[in-house]
């Protein structure tokens, strides 16, 4: 401690909301792609399942939703 304290500003804290964690975003995303576009789908290569894949990620980002946090708040003192 005695060190760090003679580096200020060498870290910086950064708070993710244990409700809303970039993981979770993570695994919505690959949930709504399996239930949308790899949903019952049948293909005869690797290669058509990236096309497929690729093709399904263009559709999202062609109508991206931004998504908000409901709630940020830090009580630090």
């Amino acid at each position: 401690m005695a060190f760090l304290s003679t580096r200020p500003g060498r870290f910086e804290y950064v708070h993710t909301p244990v409700h809303g964690s970039w993981l979770n975003l993570i695994e919505s995303m690959f949930s709504k792609c399996s239930r949308t576009f790899l949903k019952h789908i049948r293909v005869d290569s690797i290669e058509d399942l990236k096309i497929r894949i690729a093709k399904g990620i263009d559709e999202l980002n062609d109508a991206p939703v931004i998504f908000k946090w409901n709630k940020f708040d830090l009580e630090l003192v």
